[in-house]
């Protein structure tokens, strides 16, 4: 039977943070398994009392979780309390469990009576502390594990390290397990033989113990992973515009092991991004250039399938668009890491280690906390804008910056054709010169000068440089 948690805060206030967590809770596949969640605002109209109904919710519940922050709410005349100390009276005496985090709330001014609530509730319990609705669902997720963890209703183990329920070895494919012993071999110096039975390579990986499989060794060796974890795949999509729209131009689900996703979702992009050939005088053979590098697209699908909440019902998603390629990843960074520490090196520290060793050992993964900085790097060489990295809600998401200017975008700027040549000239080499324009264009001086201003103008170029030095680069898209 599942447990109910009671969300308890001034409801105005906290309207965005109230249904957040409701949604989180419910959504997330390990917690909605465990835990329904009550809102008052949830409740259909009633001729019932509202305060008879809310504390007879949290007489009910197993889970009495407060927002406390600036405002103290409506006071009932008859006693002058509101009803977010009343249902943490009743509450504290009932016995019930407890959850209260704290708003930061910088310069803004606190209601007393808030205050000594806050005070009344900090004196009796530990308290969590939080600034916006990501780090609260975080501290609420963590909080709520180890409760359940301190019940004995969960082990204290990571997913992929947690036993794969009704998993045996027949439901590993040996042929996908030799596979990863002869690459991991070539790598990284792996130091199993090729002959080694798929029993030893797994208790090498840490992969099963006492004859049970974990979660990680279904995932990554399995025949059908998804007969065990459903959401364990890669959606791929790609759209024609820049917003998600139907008809869909193109999609793909990429299930089985997490090697055959990556490749599957890396292929899947890397067929449909445009592309250059140079010629026989820069190499043996003509060297292929895609708009954007293929490390980088690859090192952030296996990021989100490495680091992603398995226990989510969400799949990592992959959406191409006109001008961008989104990947959408089920979790959230490691504590302590924010999404502005990824431009620069920092440490790794994988969510689902078992999972992440293997995959690096395949070399489908670097350990160093340097992948998204090369991804960075190698986008600026690329002239193209910078990755952007942020946290939606329960989702993490990386948005990589594709050719802003192909034909179909440049249209609504009204162009002339021997703008759109120039542009044509300054993708392939990087930039262009008055005196280039002239040439391609076959016009005056004067004349070039005003189209290359025109384009700075609409954001396609940007003037870079001083005097005979002036030249023109592609806008970069902040």
């Amino acid at each position: 039977m599942k447990e109910l948690v009671f969300i308890s805060s001034v409801q105005k206030e906290f309207t965005a943070e109230r249904k957040a967590l409701r949604d989180f809770i419910c959504g997330n596949r390990l917690l909605s398994k465990h835990f329904d969640v009550f809102l008052f605002e949830d409740l259909p109209a009633s001729d019932q009392r509202p305060d008879y109904l809310y504390l007879d919710k949290v007489a009910k519940c197993s889970v009495f979780l407060a927002l406390l922050g600036r405002d103290y709410g409506w006071e009932d005349p008859a006693d002058g309390v509101s009803p977010t100390e009343k249902e943490f009276d009743l509450a504290t005496t009932t016995g019930k469990h407890r959850l209260i985090f704290l708003k930061n709330l910088g310069q803004e001014t606190q209601h007393p009576k808030m205050t000594a609530l806050a005070n009344k509730a900090k004196n009796q319990l530990v308290y969590r502390r939080f600034d916006g609705t990501s780090d609260l669902m975080s501290l609420v997720y963590d909080s709520l594990i180890e409760h359940l963890e301190q019940r004995g209703v969960i082990q204290d183990k990571p997913f992929d390290a947690a036993a794969c329920r009704g998993a045996t070895l027949a439901d590993l494919a040996t042929d996908k397990i030799k596979w990863f012993v002869n690459r991991a071999r070539q790598e990284r110096n792996f130091a199993l033989p090729e002959s080694a039975s798929p029993e030893t390579v797994l208790t090498h990986l840490k992969l099963l113990e006492n004859g049970k499989l974990s979660n990680a060794a279904v995932l990554l060796f399995g025949h059908d992973p998804q007969k065990f974890t459903t959401s364990a795949m890669v959606k791929c999509a790609r759209f024609d515009g820049v917003v998600v729209a139907k008809p869909i131009a193109a999609q793909h689900n990429f299930e089985g092991t997490l090697f055959a996703q990556v490749d599957g979702a890396v292929d899947f992009v890397m067929s449909k991004l445009g592309r250059s050939v140079g010629t026989r005088a820069e190499g043996p053979s003509a060297p292929v250039t895609h708009e954007i590098p293929k490390y980088a697209i690859s090192e952030i699908i296996v990021n989100a399938v490495a680091h992603r909440d398995y226990t989510s019902n969400a799949s990592v998603q992959v959406m191409m668009f006109a001008d961008r390629i989104e990947v959408w990843n089920p979790g959230r960074l490691p504590q302590g890491l924010t999404p502005e520490q990824l431009s620069m090196p920092h440490s790794s520290d994988p969510p689902n280690p078992f999972i992440a060793r293997p995959l690096y050992l395949a070399h489908y993964i670097e350990n160093i906390g340097t992948g998204t900085v090369d991804v960075i790097q190698l986008c600026r060489e690329s002239h193209l804008p910078v990755p952007k990295f942020e946290q939606r809600g329960g989702q993490f998401v990386v948005t990589l910056w594709r050719d802003r200017f192909t034909p179909d975008l440049l249209q609504p700027l009204g162009l002339s054709d021997r703008q759109k040549s120039g542009v044509a000239l300054t993708k392939k080499a990087g930039r262009i010169t008055n005196a280039e324009y002239q040439k391609l264009a076959g016009v005056t001086r004067k004349t070039a000068t005003r189209d290359l201003d025109d384009l700075v103008e609409k954001g396609v170029l940007t003037r870079m440089g001083e005097k005979r030095g002036i030249h023109y680069v592609l806008a970069i898209q902040k």
